[in-house]
């Protein structure tokens, strides 16, 4: 199964209809006219307050590394809109997804027609290429169904698969740091042999799921705070440095110290997870 972290090498997709003008079916359109629901998500729901946005470059190659949190993806939403709203000059991110976050039909058309992309270094390697901005969650599930109890604790960032993606291609690394969405769906327990009888990476339970059936889906709404890092640049090693062990693993602590050390200054500054 392939996940969040950015691994082997083989072209992947998602089972969709690809649109030829794109080759994973983003509809630039369709996104214009649903990104008011994210919008209002952003700065009613968990009232997002952002630091560093212009951190990220208004046009070019970039790859965006965040912690990951909540069973459903809202972070990459929210990181999206971001730098939508608060960018001079906002731009499109292109967020990596986990495999079967693609297998419910509905889900898979809002995913893939608002630029979401299967998480796999090929599908990270052609957008960046093209000089597209690309999001990406190295803790993968494993990160995103950790107890509560050990919230905002940042996992090993993979095995560094991200940091060769950026090697290979020059593109920088942008460190980012996300608070409130450990709280969102607050994980109690996970039952793993449940989650392999029905073929998912994860059977996450929380104080409203299963217990309130479908409304113990919808997220809390918690007090989210994010920040961008300064640009890591990895362009001055060569694409042969992709092949550094040592060097990738370097890279990759650097990120998650970043990451971490960033998560506590913004813990800080919430009174409690609603405020």
């Amino acid at each position: 199964m392939i996940m969040d972290a950015v691994g082997a090498l083989r072209i992947v997709s998602p089972p969709r209809e690809e649109l030829p003008s794109d080759g994973f079916g983003f509809d630039p359109e369709f996104t214009e006219r649903v990104k008011n629901v994210a919008l209002w998500f952003y700065r009613k729901y968990w009232r997002v307050e952002t630091d560093g946005v212009n951190n990220v470059p208004a046009r070019g190659r970039a790859l965006l590394v965040a912690n990951h949190a909540g069973i459903i993806p809202y972070d990459g939403a929210m990181i999206r809109t971001a730098i939508l709203a608060e960018h001079p000059h906002p731009r499109h991110a292109r967020m990596l997804v986990v495999d079967w976050a693609f297998a419910m039909p509905f889900t898979n058309m809002l995913l893939v027609k608002t630029g979401n992309v299967l998480a796999h270094p090929d599908n990270a390697t052609a957008l960046l290429e093209r000089d597209e901005l690309v999001g990406v969650f190295p803790e993968g599930v494993k990160g995103a169904s950790k107890p509560y109890r050990d919230r905002y604790r940042i996992r090993r960032l993979g095995r560094g698969g991200f940091v060769q993606v950026a090697l290979r291609t020059g593109a920088p690394i942008i460190p980012v740091a996300v608070v409130g969405s450990e709280e969102i769906h607050p994980v109690i327990a996970d039952l793993q042999p449940l989650a392999r009888l029905l073929r998912l990476p994860a059977m996450p339970i929380t104080p409203t799921f299963p217990w309130l059936g479908l409304a113990g889906l919808i997220p809390l709404p918690s007090k989210w705070l994010m920040a961008f890092g300064e640009p890591i640049d990895v362009a001055r090693y060569g694409p042969d440095a992709a092949g550094d062990a040592r060097l990738v693993l370097e890279l990759s602590e650097q990120v998650r110290e970043w990451i971490q050390a960033t998560v506590h200054k913004l813990l800080s500054r919430r009174q409690t997870i609603f405020f």
